[in-house]
């Protein structure tokens, strides 16, 4: 045996053997959208918890959301070149093995300074480069948020130690059935000990029933139309309304004298509070929106953006099924179905109370202690 093969021996063992002493390395990959951020935030908070001297780090692209959430979180963020994948043939497909193999060489070279025991990957641009930077060098686990995977996670499962999903039917082979990891501030949520807190916080009325609509960065204008359109029955009803109409949209509605208070923001720093507030929620059906609801307990009636292959109906059905929650299609989100089907329903505090105990039934609220476990597991292997 070489001297050379003798000392890379060496430092294997010694690597393995001190896993336990020095801190733990794990590199989340899920950056671009919130519903891939979070998740791996959520992931990072209970690797902490279970392992305090642990070290997580993001990897991310610089016009994603995770340069705002990242920090705020307080985890480091290295950014690397993102791998979007062109929907169709054109001169930026035949740039993409470039692209593909300038990412996949900054992030080894991420992985490698920061010392990473695992990479845990959500999807989105960011993982795709991830995964095959680690690719038979670092265990990878696989977390799919959506009813269907996307092409990065499809990659990614091929050769990944453990792959994790949030419903079954992903279309990973051998995925396991954990939910999606949430921050604690959602899944130790209390809504009742907080709604006289919450609803002072927004200006609600303190008794009245409370519907929360919010349709995210994109979704908005549907829900937009149809709730500004039905404002004044609502009032007339006695209903409130605290509405996030997104920040890039306006909102104009007619508030009925006496009536409780119609709420309109353009976003909603606290959803903590937010559902805290809520007797009933009107929203899109993301897949991090549904598992958030779930979790609080809180009654919804999706309404799936229609966009993609129908993943966000998908991502719905589960609770819709267990009767904690209604469907109603895009097209069909009007002022008026929002005072023929909304309204009675959050005058209906039995029908509401039902539907909370269906779609807490339908939850995972310790997905993220199930995945940092697995997590730690596959190191430990």
């Amino acid at each position: 045996m070489s001297g050379e093969q003798t000392v890379r021996i060496d430092q294997r063992a010694a690597g393995d053997g001190a896993v336990g002493r020095r801190a733990l390395s794990v590199v989340v990959a899920g950056g671009g959208t919130a519903g891939h951020i979070e998740p791996a935030l959520a992931l990072a908070d209970a690797v902490r918890r279970l392992r305090p001297d642990a070290r997580v780090t993001a990897l991310g692209t610089e016009r994603g959301l995770e340069n705002r959430l990242v920090p705020a979180r307080g985890y480091p963020l290295e950014l690397i070149p993102p791998v979007p994948m062109p929907r169709k043939a054109s001169a930026e497909l035949l740039k993409l093995p470039l692209k593909v193999r300038e990412s996949v060489r900054q992030t080894r070279e991420v992985l490698d300074r920061v010392g990473a025991d695992v990479v845990v990957g959500f999807g989105g641009y960011v993982s795709l480069p991830a995964y095959l930077a680690a690719r038979g060098r670092v265990p990878i686990v696989v977390h799919e948020a959506n009813a269907r995977a996307g092409l990065a996670n499809k990659v990614g499962a091929k050769f990944a130690t453990r792959v994790l999903s949030a419903t079954p039917d992903s279309g990973l082979a051998g995925a396991q059935t954990i939910g999606i990891p949430l921050r604690e501030s959602i899944t130790r949520l209390d809504r009742w000990a907080l709604r006289a807190q919450a609803r002072a916080h927004f200006g609600l009325h303190p008794s009245a029933p409370t519907v929360l609509v919010f349709g995210g960065s994109q979704g908005a204008r549907t829900l937009n139309t149809a709730f500004s359109g039905a404002a004044e029955a609502l009032g007339r009803a006695g209903i409130g309304v605290l509405h996030a109409h997104g920040p890039k949209n306006s909102l104009a509605v007619q508030q009925v004298p006496g009536a409780p208070a119609y709420v309109a923001v353009p976003y909603l720093e606290r959803m903590d509070l937010a559902y805290a507030a809520a007797d009933l929620v009107v929203c899109r059906s993301g897949a991090m929106t549904v598992a958030e609801v779930s979790a609080v307990g809180l009654p919804a009636v999706f309404v799936p953006l229609p966009h993609g292959n129908g993943e966000q109906a998908l991502n719905a059905q589960p609770v819709v099924s267990a009767g904690g929650a209604r469907l109603v299609s895009d097209a069909d989100m009007t002022p008026q179905r929002v005072i023929d089907e909304v309204l009675p329903l959050a005058l209906d505090a039995q029908q509401l109370q039902e539907m909370s105990r269906a779609t807490r039934n339908s939850g995972h609220r310790e997905a993220d202690q199930v995945l940092a476990r697995i997590v730690l597991e596959v190191v430990g292997q």
